[in-house]
């Protein structure tokens, strides 16, 4: 069984790849997986990054294009499932954190017409832990109640993608949608790392295990100044730019701030933290030993991109798309969680973090009180 799938702020195709990864097979031998069918995205660079990692014989498929000018009724056409990750610049808690009041907070909306158009058998919508609190929580209440009531039995989960053998502490909203009439349940796939299981995947056997090419794409260093390299001489693995022992003349003349990730060093047993997209000086993480920032192909391995998937655009552009997508690896775990449940197979797995119904019940209740 194919599904075919659409996708909107498609990224570098993070989901995507996770997506041509993913097949399930059931007890009669019938192979379940999943088929680009169109992609949309504002951004140019990611548009090439797609095209030529995930569709090169579809270019055609990618529209490159503000989602909010898109013809949903005309331009697109009929699915099998869909997913979007719906930009969380308004909900990621290092930004301004307006929510559904900022520019892109209302940006799912465009996902919710999809489903209302296309009514696909199942969807996924991903963002950042932040959304959860975001308008004093009315952003995810609302968000939630948009897509149930869309026609879909829905899952929201925080996803801990280091427990998933992610070499990275990645902490995602993952809400997985199935169509009411299908009368099937999603389930959230068990974690395999941590106490008790598997180790966590460390970022030095990320990066390190194979060693990268020389000639690997996007594996450009960063030209530092003298004093940038003087300074990181003095952070230990795993610390930042306000470790105690940095001399008094190399320290940073930053007031009422001190952002965990200005010039932190990664931690080689442990894995890395999240990878951003943005950022100025300082932000770009850090090798655990060599005195420099990590290249954008270190960054994508920390990401879970294999070394031949190439990013377009420039070395800043790259960044950017490395870190906001969702790793394909982790992609592909909730990706095979789903089409198990398709084809009846079992898998093991746990309670979501969140139950839907008493969600919805307690903000019902909650504003009946105000």
């Amino acid at each position: 069984m194919i599904f075919k799938k659409g996708e909107f702020f498609n990224g570098p195709g993070g989901i995507a790849l996770g997506a041509k990864m993913a097949k399930v097979v059931d007890k009669d031998g019938i192979e379940y997986r999943i088929e680009h069918q169109w992609s949309n995205e504002i951004d140019e660079s990611a548009c090439q990054t797609y095209i030529h990692n995930i569709c090169p014989d579809r270019p055609e498929s990618v529209i490159n294009k503000d989602v909010r000018k898109l013809d949903i009724e005309k331009d697109l056409d009929e699915i099998d499932a869909f997913t979007f990750g719906f930009p969380c610049n308004d909900y990621s808690i290092v930004g301004e954190k307006k929510g559904l009041e900022g520019n892109y907070g209302q940006l799912y909306e465009y996902g919710v017409k999809v489903l209302r158009k296309f009514h696909p058998k199942w969807f996924i919508a991903e963002n950042v832990s932040g959304l959860k609190s975001s308008n004093d929580g009315q952003a995810f209440i609302r968000i939630l109640r948009d897509l149930k009531e869309s026609g879909y039995n829905i899952t929201p989960h925080l996803y801990k993608f280091e427990e998933y053998g992610i070499p990275q502490a990645r902490h995602r909203i993952i809400i997985v949608g199935i169509r009411d009439d299908i009368k099937k349940e999603f389930k959230v796939p068990a974690p395999t790392h941590g106490e008790g299981k598997l180790p966590y995947k460390t970022s030095k056997e990320a990066i390190n295990e194979p060693i990268i090419s020389v000639d690997a794409p996007n594996h450009e260093y960063t030209k530092h100044l003298d004093k940038v390299v003087e300074f990181l001489k003095y952070i230990p693995p795993g610390e930042n730019a306000w470790c105690e022992n940095i001399p008094e003349h190399l320290r940073l003349n930053v007031k009422n701030t001190k952002m965990s990730q200005i010039y932190k060093r990664l931690n080689p047993q442990l894995p890395a933290y999240t990878v951003t997209g943005s950022g100025g000086g300082g932000t770009h993480m850090y090798h655990w030993k060599e005195h420099r920032a990590l290249t954008n192909r270190e960054r994508a391995r920390l990401q879970t991109f294999p070394d031949d998937f190439v990013f377009f655009g420039g070395k800043e552009k790259v960044r950017q798309q490395i870190g906001m997508a969702v790793p394909p690896d982790g992609a592909k775990i909730i990706l095979e969680a789903i089409l198990k449940t398709f084809a009846n197979v079992e898998y093991d797995s746990i309670e979501s973090k969140w139950n839907i119904d008493d969600l919805l019940l307690k903000n019902q209740l909650e504003l009946v009180g105000k």
